[in-house]
């Protein structure tokens, strides 16, 4: 593959004097792209990049896949539904059917499925809303660095305060409370959490929902350890709150398993899925609901575009060609422990640095925001596309797909290390980072191979789960 620089600003005019200027990946990332093809992407003059963004985390299957894109293809010329509703269609029952085959039933999992509108955030609020009208309550306890949408209902959840708009947005209904890690090593936030719903002067409302995400992607990759995301989960059950796990960028597949959770033994009430579970980067979500919770009336909750006939098709094709069986995730966790591995050596480029996430849903952090905002750049300069997270944007983020072939994956890593240390070597003499946070470097203890746990990083926080990659066999 050749990999080459970025296209010329002058292509970009266009979009300058005519889309909004909340516009923001395309300010990072400064071409104008054309065609897509697996874990590479190509601009208008032809240049070639790594595409390590993968949609935020919507194409887990890469760009184009052979098998959705003729499957779509033969719909459209098949005169299939493009649109529905929710009526009833041959391509929503496939989707039903392959989706309860291989991934429920596998599970011992027992959901209804709910088509909310096109975005995570669509499904977030019904979520919300749903638990409110099972318990008769309206407060939701969030956690610090969550990040479940900018809908207004969402936004009330998410803890950045870039994205709340505040104080100009009145934003309530939610009590933020510590995630796993956040005030430090030694200290259990689950236990602050359980002595405030059992004190009837701590001010917290008893909630309809306690709201989560295992590893929070936009938050920095940070992941809750097992002991306390059972801790939680009791906690819910003690309380009368419903348990509701965001998968809508840690699902379908990245962190290893299909569902984020399936490591920890939890069952969530609620389970919200969007981003790559169309496979294709379609727009769908899904709202996962045990059956004793789904009491709306019909047309309740409802949405336009909630029933996109082209993402069944290729979403059922996902589910069949890579859920069938165990090879896929064998193959997930390899890359994996070949992931945290290689990035244990970026992070050894900047003094202090550490590894964090879970899976294929892993990155560095430098401890600067401007540090990150410099390698990425300069990474896009050298032919490859990858973000930043974190509350400072200070966490290098890789969310390679997780179909990239092993020569592209190193390749890929082989850019951002020399990018990191190009970059690191031109911070002034005798400047120092502050790198990672006290969550960062007590919550992400090291999970892995042998290799990786030796290495200077730290790629999970499964205090008591240990497996290849931070997986864990169910």
């Amino acid at each position: 593959m050749t990999v080459r620089g970025a296209a010329g600003a002058d292509e970009n005019l266009i979009f300058e004097r005519r889309e909004s200027a909340v516009r923001s990946y395309c300010r990072q990332f400064d071409s104008v792209f054309d065609t897509a093809e697996g874990s590479v992407v190509r601009d208008v003059a032809g240049r070639e990049y790594l595409d390590f963004v993968a949609g935020a985390g919507s194409l887990n299957y890469g760009h184009n896949d052979p098998d959705m894109r003729d499957a779509l293809i033969a719909h459209l010329e098949h005169h299939g539904m493009s649109h529905s509703l929710d009526l009833s269609s041959s391509t929503k029952s496939a989707f039903l059917t392959a989706f309860e085959s291989l991934v429920l039933l596998p599970r011992e999992l027992d959901y209804r499925v709910q088509f909310t509108g096109p975005t995570g955030a669509n499904a977030v609020e019904a979520a919300l809303k749903l638990a409110r009208k099972v318990t008769g309550r309206t407060n939701v306890v969030a956690f610090t660095n969550a990040f479940h949408g900018v809908s207004l209902g969402a936004l009330a959840a998410t803890g950045n305060r870039h994205h709340r708009v505040g104080p100009q947005l009145p934003l309530p209904g939610v009590t933020r409370m510590p995630y796993d890690g956040y005030q430090g090593a030694g200290i259990d936030t689950a236990d602050l959490l359980a002595r405030m719903l059992g004190d009837p002067s701590s001010g917290l409302d008893a909630p309809a929902a306690i709201l989560l995400e295992t590893v929070q992607g936009e938050g920095g990759l940070n992941v809750a350890s097992a002991g306390w995301l059972r801790r939680i989960a009791e906690l819910a059950r003690s309380s009368g709150a419903l348990l509701v796990v965001d998968d809508v960028q840690a699902g379908c597949g990245r962190t290893g398993t299909f569902f984020s959770f399936e490591p920890y033994g939890i069952a969530p009430d609620l389970v919200v899925l969007s981003k790559s579970i169309s496979g294709y980067g379609l727009p769908m979500a899904l709202l996962l609901i045990r059956p004793e919770y789904d009491v709306w009336q019909p047309g309740e909750h409802n949405g336009t575009f909630r029933g996109n006939g082209h993402a069944f098709v290729t979403a059922q094709v996902a589910l069949t060609k890579f859920w069938a069986g165990t090879d896929f995730t064998t193959d997930v966790a390899r890359r994996a422990d070949l992931l945290a591995i290689r990035l244990a050596e970026v992070a050894d480029a900047v003094p202090g640095a550490v590894v964090k996430g879970r899976g294929m849903m892993r990155g560095v952090d430098v401890g600067s925001g401007e540090l990150a905002s410099a390698i990425s750049r300069r990474c896009f300069a050298d032919g490859l596309m990858l973000e930043t997270a974190g509350p400072h944007d200070q966490v290098v983020k890789v969310l390679a797909p997780l179909t990239t072939p092993d020569e592209l994956l190193n390749h890929g890593l082989d850019i951002l290390l020399a990018a990191t240390r190009t970059v690191a070597a031109q911070q002034p003499v005798g400047s120092e980072q502050v790198v990672g946070s006290e969550q960062a470097v007590a919550a992400q203890q090291p999970v892995g191979s042998e290799q990786a746990g030796q290495a200077k990083q730290a790629v999970g926080s499964e205090r008591d789960v240990r497996g290849s990659s931070g997986l864990v066999p169910a």
